[in-house]
């Protein structure tokens, strides 16, 4: 693939970790689970096959960041034979915190099942270390981080080696900031519809800090003149703040994440 569309060599640290990601993100939430999920339209859970292919494609395209979590269904457990003998290859992102089961999400972000859901991830990812693990956060934020004890949880596993680094995939400014202060990365909503948490990727500039966007593709597209293409000024928008590291797309359709890349790469050339 011609390297002006891919993100080989785009690949820049997660803020002060030694960690070197791609600046788009592979999430597998539609690898996992097809309940309670907000999408506009249906989709199937893609086999094996499908998912290697995507994977393989995603790899070929200069992705190296793939995103999970155990409220994502069966997406870890998958997602461990995938990767088999590919470990070097990925930078993986799992959370602790949020539970779904029986199409209901429950949380629980207290030491004891924080530590049982990490070493449960290490166990379905078949690997002995995660790259990055978030906070799956309820809404709560501040209350999480002040009083549940998790992040002191993912700090000691940090030292133990089992994680390189942790961080807050939260919903409030406050949470950002005090997460970032405290740990490695935040996981923020930013995109044309939605900017509110932009006090955070400013806070993670000035401090060096690693910042992920989630929803980037959220459809802003209302505020948009007719003939504007919505991936491009999405990424217009998120690639424009220094502060961005990467933002997880969650495709399962295979032109559309090269599409995506492809933008993506022309967007960050641009700007450079």
């Amino acid at each position: 693939m011609h390297a002006l569309h891919t993100l080989h060599n785009l690949h820049r640290p997660l803020g002060a970790t030694e960690l070197l990601v791609s600046p788009l993100g592979l999430g597998t939430v539609k690898l996992g689970r097809d309940q309670g999920v907000k999408y506009p339209s249906g989709f199937r859970i893609p086999d094996d096959t499908a998912a290697r292919e995507l994977l393989a494609l995603a790899q070929d395209l200069g992705i190296n960041l793939i995103d999970t979590a155990p409220a994502y269904g069966n997406s870890e457990e998958r997602l461990g034979p995938l990767l088999r003998g590919q470990r070097d290859h990925w930078v993986i992102v799992s959370k602790a915190g949020e539970e779904f089961d029986a199409g209901q999400s429950r949380f629980d972000f207290s030491p004891a099942h924080t530590r049982f859901s990490v070493e449960r991830s290490l166990k379905r990812l078949q690997t002995d270390y995660i790259d990055l693990v978030l906070v799956h956060s309820d809404g709560n934020d501040m209350a999480i981080l002040q009083d549940s004890g998790i992040y002191q949880t993912l700090a000691e596993l940090k030292r133990e080696g089992k994680i390189r680094a942790f961080g807050l995939s939260g919903k409030t400014v406050e949470g950002g900031l005090l997460a970032l202060e405290q740990g490695d990365c935040a996981m923020v909503t930013y995109n044309l519809g939605e900017q509110g948490e932009l006090p955070v990727l400013d806070y993670a500039e000035t401090h060096g800090k690693g910042i992920l966007i989630k929803k980037a593709l959220a459809s802003g597209h209302a505020c948009l003149e007719p003939g504007v293409d919505p991936v491009r000024a999405s990424f217009e928008l998120i690639f424009a703040h220094p502060a961005v590291t990467s933002a997880i797309v969650g495709t399962i359709n295979p032109q559309h994440l090269e599409q995506n890349v492809a933008t993506a790469a022309a967007v960050i050339q641009d700007i450079a």
